[in-house]
């Protein structure tokens, strides 16, 4: 199977390696730093399970790979709408592309039967962007039960987790899926295919809606929210909410909140991808984990409002952390002392 990742960082460069090691035929789109040390070295993975060493084709051009059977996406979904000029030299007639986002995806709705089927989430999707960009019958859901960094220009650091879940957004069973989901067992990587992966989204939303945005505004770890009294009240209050939105649209994840924390709790200190981006100035991945619920919450009249104070206020961290800093404003004057 000929397989493009674009965006090969800790997650795509992970999964990268290890399709190829199953023998798929692997291409790697990455840059800077990172890209030269991918083609001069490969990719390098530290894991518990075993540290091993693949060397995939690595390019920041990706006309010089063309038309591939998969695109698996390892971009943060705020990248999705702007990513066309990277992707369509990938595409042939029949390319899927397996999107492994966080949080609710644009293809949501695709496939759903009701007054819901053509609703497009304008937190996810804005305009219309991200379906012009990656036709939904081209996506094939991915949630990723991995955790990775990169600690180092091509370096990967594998800490848990080897599973991949996929599925088709309208639940039919497809010969693609079964095809990628070969080539990545036999990488070693588990990829079992859902018939519905909405209750898999959920589930992991359910973590993400939490720790990445309360990560970010307490520069905490997930343990640290969990042993913290108030912000453990506080997560759970929001993951309430989050199952009532999901309960609202037919899901009912089959995990309770006090397993998710307790999971939570043994992650120990980890840091979010979100922190991870905030202390490095990028945009946080937000819209598609949190606002986007909000989003379905009005859609659906749930109530949501610890889910709707959290998103106003992390928010406004990720609009000022982006704006460019103004002139210092002029020292406000005061009167001297009299003597």
């Amino acid at each position: 199977m000929r397989i493009a990742v674009l965006g090969a960082g800790a997650i795509g460069a992970y999964a990268g390696a290890a399709l190829h090691r199953g023998g798929a035929d692997v291409h790697l789109i990455a840059r800077g730093e990172h890209l030269e040390a991918l083609r001069e070295r490969g990719v390098q993975v530290l894991s518990a399970r075993g540290d091993f060493t693949a060397h995939p084709h690595a390019t920041d051009d990706p006309s010089e790979v063309g038309p591939v059977d998969a695109v698996f996406l390892g971009l943060k979904a705020q990248h999705y709408a702007a990513c066309g000029p990277l992707l369509r030299p990938l595409m042939g007639p029949s390319t899927m592309v397996v999107a492994a986002q966080n949080g609710i995806p644009w293809w949501y709705f695709h496939g759903v039967d009701g007054p819901l089927s053509e609703h497009r989430i304008e937190s996810v999707d804005p305009g219309g962007s991200v379906s012009r960009t990656i036709p939904v019958e081209r996506a094939v859901g991915c949630v990723v039960y991995a955790a990775t960094e990169i600690a180092g220009p091509g370096v990967i650091r594998h800490m848990e987790g080897t599973r991949f879940s996929i599925g088709e957004p309208d639940r039919s069973s497809s010969a693609r899926c079964r095809d990628f989901q070969a080539a990545m067992e036999a990488g070693g990587l588990k990829c079992p295919i859902e018939q519905d992966l909405r209750e898999d989204i959920w589930v992991k939303l359910m973590g993400n809606i939490v720790f990445n945005p309360l990560s970010a505004l307490t520069r905490s770890t997930m343990v640290q929210i969990c042993r913290s009294r108030s912000t453990r009240e506080l997560a759970r209050t929001m993951m309430t909410e989050t199952l009532e939105v999901a309960a609202r649209l037919g899901v009912h994840p089959a995990i309770s909140i006090d397993r998710r924390m307790a999971g939570a709790e043994r992650a120990g200190d980890h840091r979010t991808s979100t922190l991870h981006d905030l202390e490095r100035g990028r945009p946080m991945e937000l819209d598609v984990i949190l606002s986007a619920v909000v989003e379905l919450a009005d859609l659906t009249g749930a109530p949501v409002p610890a889910l709707r104070a959290v998103d106003a206020v992390a928010g406004l961290l990720n609009d000022r952390m982006l704006d460019p800093p103004g002139p210092a404003a002029p020292p406000t004057p005061t009167l001297a002392a009299r003597p």
